[in-house]
């Protein structure tokens, strides 16, 4: 199926190649830009190339694939840094230099890497599509290879092997790959889908105590400008407890996602004591590439995550931002001729958006295993108006919402989630479990915290108007218990390793003491200290 270029218009191309589909990909021009069929019309088809078209020219050649935008997957995808359509940025740049030309190609996987490989079937058996036939050791992952399609085994040989060369062989000749495509549009199989019950440790006491995450739950982080989600994003993929990270740059600045892979470099994993890049993979999409990748960048991105979730791993995904992602739909919407929406998105943006988070979730794989797909999206709303579009299509959706607080964020305090406004759906279960595992005062602490903090915000209006030395000695024990929770337990560093990370245990540990404290000062004053006496003389306890 070829054809010319009868239309150009930005990154949107009209093609005169009949016997196209929707979602097919396309070839264009000489060099043979990336692009995807998003329209079909009477008597041409409307393709969103992917890539940079500028010197592209009407008449140029057009080819069809007979294919969708689709993902490889297969051992050698873990510590790989990727495009949004999934080219190897790290081999480009060895073979081409930093800047990619339009339409280059690099195999997404070493063919030449040599692998080892460990059959768990053998000769004579038959085999039903999906279902496990070996395993391949790369690095924390045990990687499980499945069958590509049902038959009878002819020949399944274990040892060394490269992705270049079969495994085995089918009985009617057609070979057993280790490696397979998967349309990146189209969520992988599963038997069911299952309730999150385990919560998603994050090392953020502000999170894990007060607005805990669920394994397969989702979340979102909107805040302004300066806010630090790009850090929290950060810290959450460094300590978070699970078995595999894919981070998505979508649409942010290179420098950002320089300093991200130069630290994943080098840090360890507080779980495994491996680098901590082992278990990640990061796919950049940054502001200086072409805005239409952008919109394939996050179904790549999970289409690896779900691949891995079918092991039995427990996967989280990290895209920042969401926003960006919607503002290249809006932009290819726009092109198109579409009918807009709110803000000028598109009206299908919700659905859009539902449909890819949809996606997460704990489930029984097709082997019978459990895996998860964990996802926290930040969101970037103009001026910090959480009324926009884009941040009321996320809340329909997600189970947690971590509002990031400007004010906070201007007084330095990190992570600076409003603990007035922030929220979630996974509360009950994951206080229950926590109550279980970690500690049984777990959920009285966490109460009692909110308690506390709820009675500050009451009293502060009446701080200002009459000043601390006009307020009852109670009141003032309040705003000093709250202080200390804020300073204490809620704000962290993210910059120090002491303390950028917290187990469940030690946070606990640290609010039970910070409320002891304060009940012994409450018994205190009832005996007949002052607050300021009993501040004076731990101060001096502190001092010696």
């Amino acid at each position: 199926m070829t054809g010319r270029i009868i239309a150009i218009a930005g990154p949107t191309i009209s093609v005169d190649v009949r016997g196209l589909c929707l979602n097919e990909i396309v070839l264009v021009g000489s060099a043979g830009l990336t692009g995807e069929v998003v329209r079909l019309e009477r008597e041409r088809a409307v393709v969103q190339v992917y890539e940079e078209t500028r010197g592209l020219a009407v008449g140029e050649p057009a080819r069809g694939t007979a294919s969708p935008l689709t993902a490889r997957l297969g051992p050698g995808l873990l510590a790989g840094m990727f495009d949004g359509l999934q080219r190897p940025l790290e081999r480009l740049l060895e073979r081409d230099g930093p800047f990619i030309a339009g339409g280059s190609r690099c195999e997404t996987l070493d063919e030449r890497r040599a692998w080892e490989f460990v059959p768990l079937k053998r000769p004579g058996q038959r085999l039903l599509a999906g279902e496990i036939i070996g395993e391949v050791a790369e690095g924390v992952v045990r990687h499980l290879i499945r069958a590509p399609s049902d038959g009878e085994i002819a020949e399944l040989s274990g040892g060394t092997f490269s992705l270049g060369a079969p495994l085995g062989r089918y009985c009617d000749g057609s070979p057993i790959n280790a490696c397979q495509e998967w349309p990146v549009r189209r969520p992988r199989p599963y038997l069911r889908k299952l309730p999150p019950t385990v919560p998603l440790v994050t090392g953020q006491r502000v999170v894990d105590m007060l607005y805990p995450l669920a394994r397969g739950g989702t979340a979102i982080i909107p805040g302004g400008f300066g806010t630090g989600k790009t850090i929290l994003e950060q810290s959450i993929a460094k300590f978070s407890d699970v078995d595999l990270v894919v981070y998505v740059g979508c649409g942010e600045r290179g420098n950002e996602m320089a300093e991200l892979l130069e630290e994943f470099a080098g840090i360890l994993d507080p779980w495994s004591s491996r680098r901590l890049m082992e278990r990640t993979i990061v796919v950049a999409n940054t502001s200086n590439m072409p805005v239409a990748a952008r919109e394939a960048s996050i179904y790549t991105a999970v289409t690896m995550a779900e691949y891995f979730r079918d092991m039995g791993c427990h996967v989280l995904l990290l895209a920042d931002s969401i926003s960006r992602w919607a503002e290249a739909l809006r932009e290819i919407s726009s092109s198109l001729e579409e009918m807009p929406g709110e803000e000028g998105y598109p009206t299908y943006l919700a659905s859009r958006m539902a449909g890819f988070m949809e996606r997460s979730g704990v489930v029984e794989t097709l082997g019978g295993g459990i895996g998860s797909l964990s996802m926290i999206l930040s969101v970037s709303p103009p001026g910090g108006d959480f009324s926009e579009p884009v941040t009321q299509a996320c809340l329909r959706s997600a189970g947690a919402f971590l509002m990031l607080d400007s004010s906070l964020a201007h007084s330095r305090h990190f992570p600076a989630v409003n603990w007035f406004q922030s929220y979630s759906l996974y509360e009950q279960p994951m206080v229950r479990h926590f109550s279980r595992t970690v500690g049984p005062g777990w959920g009285e602490a966490r109460l009692r915290c909110r308690q506390l903090l709820q009675r500050e915000e009451s009293l502060r209006e009446v701080a200002e108007i009459v000043g601390l030395e006009g307020m009852q000695e109670a009141d003032r024990l309040i705003l000093h218990g709250a202080e200390r929770i804020r300073q204490e337990f809620l704000c962290q560093n993210a910059y120090e390793p002491e303390d950028a990370f917290s187990r469940p245990e030690s946070s606990l540990q640290r609010l039970e003491a910070i409320l002891a404290d304060q009940e012994r000062l409450a018994g205190s004053m009832a005996a007949g200290a002052t607050l300021d006496e009993l501040l004076v003389t731990e101060g001096q306890h502190a001092a010696e």
